[in-house]
């Protein structure tokens, strides 16, 4: 049966105080988030500065993401430590505690001090970072492809129009010999009937030879062209799309992958942050008692 300096013992009897003291929990939080916003700040703008819409005056894409990944565990274990750290040396002591017991509630409150903050950060600024790093990718990032376009507009029976998904091979189709002589009638009506055939075939992934046989011709009657060159222009505007769709995909895969090595070393950096966060408040309390009983005995 324990008995403390008192005398008397405590089973049966219930503190009056709760063990979890919220004042220096949300206060670490505080901390925590407001650092975390400086440095993904600071962090967004430095990465900024590697990536230009300019060829050849832009870091990689690797080496950007490594160091944005670099980055962020960073900012999540410096200020989760700042934040626990803060945490234990704000709390009051407790009084009449076993030690292992106050190891384990200084622990606690560094973890929730990682949670909550954890949890303001992902509500409050989590949109706002995406859309701002978001916003610098897209500037220097090229187009999505026509063909992805094509083939998303497809599936959903959309009715484009030559300037739309399509638009370019389509001008490419129907661009004469000699632009003097462009015929002027039933040009929209022929661009359309193109485009249709294009998106469908983007979408399927390959074209009917009735399809080619007759884009050939129309190709042929609206240009000028022999059967032999409208056929050679076809194909090559075919063989165009097909690369494009191949190198679409080959970008969405890359893009997959980044996205789930980003995932999972996000998760452990998180779990890291909390293990750092709960260190650092057991830390700060034990130098707070320390501190507090080195002066009781000085006096």
């Amino acid at each position: 049966m324990p008995i403390y300096q008192s005398g008397v013992s405590d089973v049966g009897v219930e503190s009056s105080v709760s063990a979890l003291s919220w004042g220096p929990v949300i206060g670490g939080a505080i901390a925590s988030s407001a650092i975390a916003l400086i440095l993904l700040l600071l962090g967004a703008g430095v990465g900024l500065t590697m990536v230009s819409p300019w060829a050849g005056e832009s870091a990689s894409f690797t080496t950007v993401s490594v160091t944005a990944a670099i980055w962020f565990v960073v900012v999540q274990w410096l200020a989760s430590a700042l934040g626990g750290y803060l945490t234990g040396r704000l709390r009051t002591k407790w009084v009449g505690v076993h030690t292992d017991e106050v190891f384990f509630r200084d622990t606690a409150h560094g973890f929730l001090t990682w949670a909550l903050a954890t949890v303001v950060i992902a509500g409050l600024a989590g949109s706002a970072f995406t859309s701002l790093i978001g916003g610098g990718v897209q500037a220097i990032t090229p187009a999505a492809s026509t063909a992805s376009i094509a083939g998303a507009s497809a599936s959903k029976g959309d009715d484009v129009g030559p300037d739309m998904a399509t638009g370019y091979f389509t001008d490419v189709l129907l661009r004469p010999q000699d632009l003097r002589n462009r015929a002027q009638s039933d040009d929209a009506a022929a661009a359309a009937e193109v485009s249709r055939i294009l998106l469908k075939s983007a979408a399927a992934g390959n074209m009917p030879e009735e399809d080619r046989t007759y884009l050939s011709a129309v190709v042929a009657s609206r240009t000028g062209l022999t059967p032999d060159e409208a056929n050679q222009r076809v194909a090559a505007v075919l063989q165009s799309i097909e690369r494009t769709k191949v190198e679409t995909q080959r970008a969405a895969d890359e893009a997959r992958k980044s996205a789930s090595t980003t995932a999972m070393l996000g998760a452990v950096s998180l779990l890291i942050g909390a293990f750092i966060a709960s260190a650092a408040a057991a830390i700060g309390g034990r130098q707070r008692d320390d501190e507090e009983a080195a002066l009781i005995t000085k006096l």
